[in-house]
């Protein structure tokens, strides 16, 4: 089983130390890898970095999708702001009734979404913002229910 930790420590082993302050951080969820690095003080820009380092990060992304079984997307943080070269902008679907498609459909007649799907998005980036200190607290929990179950009893 690939856990968040192994991949951490494969990118850790490949990201070349010169490319950024300290390790990168590297997200993961079930479809993506998410790895950003802090650019160091009088590195290049946002630009250049990213260019100068496109064929040694596809390189890395090329080995890391087959064997996790997720896409490779990189950013990095720069004089505190976050820039993103790729990011998977994955479908999900969902069912709502008829109130839940109100509050989509008044975002679009509004004018904050072009679609219900935008607004959804924009739905959860509000709860994410808004409810980030809950959403820390409820992703710590869930890990700790992942590791008793691992150190559980198996049936096998």
């Amino acid at each position: 089983m690939t856990t968040a930790d192994s991949i951490q420590q494969f990118f850790t082993e490949r990201v070349p130390k010169a490319w950024f302050d300290g390790d990168p951080a590297v997200l993961v969820d079930d479809d993506e890898i998410l790895c950003v690095g802090t650019l160091p003080a009088g590195a290049p820009t946002v630009d250049e970095f990213r260019e100068t380092t496109r064929e040694a990060r596809m390189s890395i992304a090329a080995e890391a999708e087959p064997r996790f079984q997720r896409r490779v997307s990189w950013g990095v943080v720069r004089d505190g702001q976050t820039t993103l070269f790729t990011s998977q902008s994955t479908p999900v679907m969902t069912r709502l009734r008829f109130h839940e498609r109100a509050v989509l459909d008044t975002l679009v007649r509004g004018g904050v979404a072009r679609s219900r799907s935008e607004a959804l998005a924009w739905c959860v980036k509000l709860v994410g913002r808004h409810q980030a200190e809950w959403l820390g607290e409820l992703r710590e929990a869930v890990g700790g229910v992942d590791s008793v179950r691992r150190e559980g009893p198996t049936l096998l």
